[in-house]
């Protein structure tokens, strides 16, 4: 257990100082079903350890480490004075033929945790930014080779790469697609992975379906490899309900790439950062991506930031022409922000010291035997789990998809605890502090609130 014990955390919290809002309306909510969340608003106020507060001082156990983002849990000490320390010291620098020294004594620290080649670091704001700009380095990289009829950008059926124009073209959620027009020209999609004939209820990685990476050469066929800059995918498909990827998808959509020249990406913003029991998935999976999207991790949620890693070979692609130049016109006003750097340099010394960038790897047979004891509870049709990442796919209701889960969801947090729902998919995903009481805690309170439903 480590020094920061969330069963200590949880028993003496101070006092919630954040009061509820006297107006609501200004607030146009990211992500949210506005209408209903103001009619009645799930407020928090204060998080240490594994728990929230709501401004009334109830305590609710986070399911979900705040959005897939706070691996260490809430509060840690290393992280809250680092950014306390960087703040008084210096607030903002600029990134743009500036720099301050803990940008490069992050990105030093950080690809000392990459697969090996993975050893350049770009620095952006958020898991969309990291993924529009490996899209750019991607084009790029083929431009810069020579090989500039290397646009198309191939993604995957229900896959979640952001919200940018870039993330959602190779995006495959359809509700996050169809209000926004035509979206970005050259793009196409993988088959998804998700197969419930053959793998429902697989404990891990599926048996079935390796094969779908072969649905590469068939997108080659069509547009020609000569196209083709990229394809990306998430390792573990997340905000998508949890999708696995079967036994030896990934080593062969690896093969494909290598064997067309197509880059791999592979957008980690869910998966980094310890929560498959691995540094990173391409760790977990034995893949190494030719670029690799991180966020949420990064920082534990903290401050905003992202990251793509890439190879040295792309990196150097780029590197030519007059000196004075600059050789990438890309970035952020906040690319590397001295307070985003500190949050993460305190996040990675939280990791080590309490070995949580492996610790979901001994949680994780505790975590699938309690989310497949729902197998056979009202409602439930398929369990999926990997490393501290669960979903519980439930039956619709006829004619109004989405909302069992969303019940469910308003349930257990009338009950104290904090789900995610996608779909009529449940998602969890713990802080990796996780304890076995807190998985009993959240299992049982879905149970219950599942047969509740009748």
């Amino acid at each position: 257990m480590h020094k920061d014990d969330p069963a200590t955390l949880a028993a003496t919290p101070a006092a919630p100082t954040a009061a509820a809002p006297q107006s609501m309306d200004a607030f146009w909510m990211p992500f949210t079903a506005n209408r209903q969340f103001k009619a009645a608003p799930r407020l928090l106020a204060k998080a240490k350890g594994m728990h929230y507060w709501t401004p009334e001082g109830r305590q609710i156990l986070d399911g979900i480490a705040g959005l897939w983002c706070v691996n260490a849990g809430h509060a840690r000490p290393k992280i809250v004075e680092a950014i306390a320390a960087q703040a008084a010291e210096m607030d903002f620098a600029p990134p743009f033929n500036m720099a301050h020294p803990k940008a490069f004594e992050l990105a030093e620290r950080l690809v000392q945790l990459t697969p090996a080649g993975l050893n350049k670091v770009f620095f952006a704001n958020s898991g969309s930014e990291a993924v529009e700009t490996a899209l750019k380095m991607a084009i790029g990289y083929h431009r810069a080779r020579g090989d500039g009829a290397r646009t198309r950008l191939i993604g995957r059926e229900r896959g979640y790469h952001g919200v940018n124009f870039g993330g959602i073209t190779v995006g495959g959620i359809v509700g996050n697609r169809k209000s926004f027009g035509p979206l970005l020209p050259g793009a196409d999609h993988l088959r998804h992975t998700h197969d419930l004939s053959k793998n429902a209820y697989a404990r891990g990685v599926p048996e079935h379906g390796a094969e779908l990476a072969d649905d590469l050469e068939r997108l080659v066929a069509l547009h020609d490899a000569s196209t083709i800059a990229a394809v990306i995918v998430e390792p573990v498909a997340g905000s998508t309900g949890v999708l696995l990827p079967p036994k030896g998808y990934l080593k062969r959509l690896r093969e494909i790439c290598d064997k067309h020249g197509i880059l791999l990406i592979f957008d980690e913003v869910i998966t980094g950062f310890g929560r498959l029991g691995s540094p990173f998935a391409a760790h977990h999976f034995d893949v190494t991506p030719d670029l690799m999207t991180v966020a949420k991790g990064i920082t534990n949620g903290c401050v905003p930031m992202g990251a793509v890693f890439a190879k040295q070979a792309i990196h150097d692609a780029f590197m030519t022409g007059p000196e004075h130049l600059i050789e990438f016109p890309h970035g952020y006003t906040y690319s590397s922000h001295p307070l985003a750097c500190a949050a993460a340099l305190g996040t990675l010394d939280t990791y080590a010291e309490d070995g949580l960038l492996t610790r979901a790897a001994t949680m994780a047979p505790v975590f699938e035997n309690a989310l497949h004891s729902l197998r056979g509870v009202p409602h439930v049709i398929d369990v999926r789990n990997i490393g501290l990442v669960g979903g519980i796919e439930l039956q619709p209701i006829a004619g109004q998809p989405g909302k069992r889960a969303f019940d469910a969801f308003l349930e257990c947090w009338e009950r104290g605890v904090l789900i995610r729902t996608t779909g009529d998919t449940i998602a969890l995903s713990p802080p990796l502090i996780v304890e076995n009481s807190h998985i009993d805690q959240m299992v049982s309170t879905i149970a219950d609130v599942l047969k509740q439903q009748g």
